[in-house]
């Protein structure tokens, strides 16, 4: 049995029209014909922002729009991917943040969770996707964002088990463009997972070993964390405005492609990229 019932979806009419268009030219990149799909362009684009806004079952968005599950998948698919092909790259945000007059950035990582992965990791009886920090399958996806805390840019995913600084290293970009950032005079703010390029990120000062912090580095570390948590904002506000980031059900190898998505329509839904 089943309840029918209405709903309204917490996004914009012109965030709709925006995913809608975008559905409408990868049609017409395809040569799909005319009243060949199941949907149209306007209800696809509904269709994927319930998911990534309140992670609808894709049962329930096959359902409701009287198509098949596979067919639910396609169309979400595709909507994942006309919005990730327009995800900033690193230099263009970075350069837009120069612009905007930002002296630093925040840079820090996410674990978006998932089912369990069972995929053998380097270490004998831990899985890939495990996090021993986060007691959690998931992808870990670092993130750029503003002094106040606005997402500015995303990365590719890497396995739950990599620390943060394995995942930055592995980004064939990341560390490249924080480097021409930093060398023309910004900053760029990060926590104690980063230590391992003291020449690129901004860290807190860590306590000796049985010892105490000096005045000076209880200071330093009292005004480095005060900046830096408003930028950690970023994370969260991805999260908590797309349910979909909260726990993924699929490949975890999907999901830089999923959060890039998310920031794209996040900077359309507010008018805003710096």
């Amino acid at each position: 049995m089943s309840v029918a019932y209405e709903a309204v979806l917490d996004v914009s009419e012109d965030s709709v029209l925006f995913l809608s268009a975008l559905l409408g030219a990868e049609r017409v990149r395809r040569g799909t014909r005319r009243d060949t799909r199941a949907l149209s362009t306007r209800t696809q684009a509904v269709l994927v922002l319930r998911w990534f806004l309140d992670d609808t079952r894709m049962s329930g968005l096959a359902r409701d729009n009287g198509i098949s599950s596979s067919t639910a998948y396609a169309y979400r698919d595709e909507g994942i991917a006309v919005l990730e092909a327009l995800v900033p790259s690193l230099h263009g945000a970075l350069l837009a943040a120069r612009i905007a007059g930002y002296a630093y950035v925040v840079v820090d990582g996410t674990l978006i969770r998932t089912d369990r992965i069972s995929t053998p990791g380097p270490t004998v009886g831990v899985d890939l996707w495990w996090s021993g920090k986060h007691k959690h399958h998931g992808g870990n996806v670092q993130v750029v964002s503003a002094p106040d805390g606005w997402p500015l840019w995303t990365s590719g995913v890497r396995p739950g088990r990599e620390h943060d600084m394995s995942a930055a290293r592995a980004d064939p970009d990341l560390l490249a463009r924080i480097g021409d950032w930093v060398g023309d005079g910004a900053l760029v703010l990060a926590d104690l997972g980063y230590e391992g390029e003291p020449g690129l990120f901004r860290i807190p000062v860590k306590k000796p070993s049985g010892g105490t912090s000096t005045v000076d580095q209880q200071a330093y570390n009292a005004i480095h964390g005060a900046l830096r948590c408003l930028g950690e904002r970023a994370n969260s506000l991805l999260k908590t405005t797309y349910k979909a980031l909260r726990h993924y059900r699929g490949c975890p190898w999907r999901l830089g492609d999923i959060v890039g998505a998310a920031l794209v329509l996040l900077h359309r839904e507010n008018c805003r990229t710096t």
